[in-house]
Parts: structure tokens; sequence; C-alpha cells
């Protein structure tokens, strides 16, 4: 993914994947009369769902300004606690008003990241629910969010859902910085492990374990004890919780080999989602 856009802020084609989530996510809300169907798979309603992007669009917009915004501790916990208190304070559940909220904060954050960018501050942290992130990861994490749960009000409403490999890939970046700060302890507790974790068409990064500790890489071990090939999609459903391993794998949509192949279907639970 060569290039940028922006003013060289943000990796090529992220601007353009933050539009298109927030506008097609906005398609499917228009209209809907029914804000109160539930979202399978949650305790969030629609109107409640689309409420929560659309203040988590706002939050980020406002932190790639430079705003300083507190949302939780960075636990998923916390991040959860948080985003219950913040749907309690704000009652606006019509689908069309959220629609539009959604967009213009996806907007507003693009043109944040822009201003910043043309004031020279291209490089440094911002802070976020998760910690430091350059304006780039943020840009990624937005994103990440938003297909997320576009997915889930997709499934709610019965329509098709909008991710796709383009734009897993650029959640990468964010989830590569996240996922130390989201590892179940329990799960991983005293576990020594190499992973290279491989998606269709390309993309790869490592994960290594030492004693229950985690470190992730851009770049693969040298000698992985799991090498896990994994269809896009489906891994960013498995990421965000949305998959369940064993039905992926049955699918042939994931594949492991290696010396401890064995450990693939552990790896999705070594992780709590945000």
């Amino acid at each position: 993914m060569a290039g940028q856009d922006l003013r060289g802020t943000l990796p090529e084609g992220l601007g353009e994947a933050i539009r298109g989530t927030a506008e097609e996510i906005a398609a499917l809300l228009r209209g809907v009369a029914d804000t109160g169907v539930p979202v399978p798979g949650s305790e969030w309603s629609l109107g409640a769902a689309a409420a929560h992007l659309a203040q988590a669009n706002e939050l980020m917009a406002d932190i790639a300004a430079g705003q300083e915004r507190s949302h939780g501790d960075g636990t998923p916990q916390s991040l959860a606690a948080a985003n219950e208190r913040a749907l309690a304070e704000f009652g606006e559940r019509g689908a069309d008003p959220l629609a539009g909220m959604i967009v213009e904060q996806a907007a507003a954050f693009l043109k944040a990241v822009d201003e910043r960018a043309g004031e020279g501050a291209v490089e440094g942290a911002l802070f976020t629910p998760l910690g430091p992130m350059s304006p780039a990861e943020l840009g990624s994490y937005l994103l990440t969010h938003m297909l997320g749960h576009g997915y889930d009000l997709a499934r709610a409403l019965g329509r098709p859902h909008m991710i796709d490999r383009v734009r897993v890939e650029l959640a990468l970046p964010f989830l590569i910085r996240a996922m130390p700060r989201v590892v179940d302890a329990a799960n991983s507790a005293g576990l020594n492990a190499r992973y290279t974790i491989r998606l269709w068409g390309g993309a790869r990064f490592g994960v290594t374990f030492t004693d229950g500790e985690v470190a992730v890489s851009p770049q693969p071990p040298d000698r992985p004890d799991c090498t896990i090939l994994t269809e896009p999609v489906t891994f960013l459903l498995m990421a965000l919780g949305r998959c369940e391993p064993w039905g992926a794998i049955a699918r042939g949509r994931v594949v492991a080999w290696g010396r401890k192949p064995w450990l693939a279907p552990r790896f999705p639970t070594l992780f709590t989602a945000p």
C-alpha cells in the first residue's frame, strides 16, 4: 500500500475507506423506521449501535483535532462501561439523524487530520482510549471500529456488509498496535509460542508470546511455531469477536501449518475484542 493521501498523513486509500464506510453505514440506516430491532449477538438495539457509532466517530474526530477526551482506561471492560455511560447520556436513536452524524464526524476526523498535517504535526502522538497513536493508526482505528459495528448493523437489517480485503488490510496497523493491550491474561498465561499471521493476498505480521507476554511486529518471526493463513474478512471478524475460529476452520477460511499447528484455534482466544 505505497503512497499517501491527506498531505502524506494517511496511508493510501485510508481516507477514501473511512469516507466510503461511513457513507455505506449511513445508507443502511437511512429510512429505517424501527431502530429498536435487536443487533444479533449484542445487547444493543439498532438505534443504540448507530448512536454508539456516531459518538465514537465524534470522539475520534475530537482526538484528531488535539482535544483531550477520556473514555475508559484502555481495557476492554472499561471501554464497555464508558460506552454504556455515553449512550445513557445521549438520547438520539433516530436512523436518519444518526446516519448524518456518522458521515459528518468521519468527515470531521479527516478534516482534523488534514489540518494537523498542514500545521506540520504529522507524526506526533494522539492520546486515544487505547494509548498513544499516530494519526495514521488512529485513522485505522476509526475504520476498524466502523467496520465492526457496520457489520452488526448490516446483519440486523439483513443487508450486505461493507468489509472487504482492502479495508481489512487498512485496519491492520490499528490491530497490530492494539493487540498487546487486549491480551487475555488468563488464556495466555505461561504461553510460549511464535505465530506468523498471513492474510490471503499477501499481508502478514508476527505475534510472539513469551511466558504469556506478547510482542506484535509487522514482520513475522524467523522460525514460527504456527503459521495461520486466513481469508481477510474472516480474520477481521474473528479479531473483533464476530466469528468463531472452529467454524472458520471447518469452512476452509483458516489454514494452519508449522511445528505446532494445533496452536491455531487457540490464537483468537488469546485476546479480548475491544
